[in-house]
């Protein structure tokens, strides 16, 4: 920070010609030499001291917004939010939040203050604004904005999908991000129908449903490709029993055909064959092709 942002010391500034109080008041209570010198060197040496402290407090971080009004505070916050400079437009909303708790200037800066972490990285802190937002004004009109934002924010695709990459089982990861993007924008859409977020919510919502589907099938094909087939078999039918109708059933299906036919279970296969045939009846699907496929998943296909 620039000296013109500081308050003025002249203790600082070596060249003033402003005389120190402090000696001249100690030299003037003797005219003895042995002891005038004592007091002088003790003088100067108090004297160097305040001036090094005078200095040093000089140094604390001076906040230029002391004394603005929450009008002002939020102006310029939206000014360094539209220039991108995230960190200065959440120190000017937390100030808001921090000087002004109560009125307009404190609900929306909430808001912002959730997108302005989104947009810094800091999707921790954006959830935990919403949640603040939602406890402390849940009948806000603005609920339906920070619900679309919740599942924007989790809208990410789920680590697991890239188990293949990084050779992590992916039974032990469980897609969270996108369950929780699921809830934010299925209650916006039941909430807040006429909503302008709820067609974008509804197109994202569609992609989720078989996103995790597809993830509830890639685990299944992990535990097939390794011989645990009920497991296999139970996980495939997860996906048939959650999410009817979605793409991924008719891998599912494949899945459990093929497990229960290794298992010996011929009435179940048979049963689950006979759902395939019913459903796809022209599937082009089968057990060799099905986990000889790893292209079937693009997890930043979403645009």
């Amino acid at each position: 920070m620039g000296h013109e942002d500081r308050p003025y010391n002249s203790a600082c500034h070596p060249n003033t010609k402003e005389s120190n109080p402090v000696i001249f008041s100690l030299a003037a209570l003797s005219n003895r030499p042995a002891l005038r010198g004592s007091l002088l060197r003790a003088a100067l040496v108090l004297s160097v001291a305040a001036a090094v402290a005078g200095c040093s407090g000089s140094d604390t971080k001076y906040d230029k917004t002391a004394g603005w009004s929450a009008e002002q505070l939020y102006a310029d916050a939206k000014a360094e939010a539209d220039a991108g400079a995230w960190t200065e437009a959440r120190e000017r909303l937390t100030a808001i939040e921090s000087r002004y708790p109560f009125g307009v200037y404190a609900q929306q800066a909430l808001i912002d203050l959730a997108y302005v972490n989104w947009k810094d990285g800091e999707n921790e802190q954006a959830l935990a604004a919403i949640d603040r937002f939602q406890q402390m004004y849940p009948n806000h009109p603005g609920t339906d904005y920070m619900l679309y934002l919740k599942g924007l924010i989790n809208f990410t695709p789920a680590s697991a999908f890239m188990s293949n990459l990084t050779g992590q089982d992916p039974a032990e990861r469980d897609p969270k991000g996108l369950r929780a993007s699921y809830d934010a924008f299925n209650e916006l859409i039941k909430r807040y129908p006429d909503s302008k977020y709820t067609p974008d919510a509804q197109k994202r919502l569609t992609w989720l449903v078989n996103a995790i589907a597809m993830n509830e099938v890639y685990v299944a094909r992990y535990y097939y490709e390794r011989g645990a087939y009920v497991a296999a078999a139970n996980r495939a039918q997860t996906v048939i029993t959650d999410f009817d109708g979605a793409p991924a059933t008719e891998e599912a299906l494949v899945i459990m055909v093929a497990s229960y036919n290794k298992l010996g279970m011929t009435d179940l296969k048979n049963d689950a064959q006979r759902v395939l045939d019913t459903n796809y009846p022209d599937t082009q699907v089968t057990e060799q092709s099905l986990l000889s496929d790893k292209s079937w998943w693009n997890p930043f296909s979403w645009k």
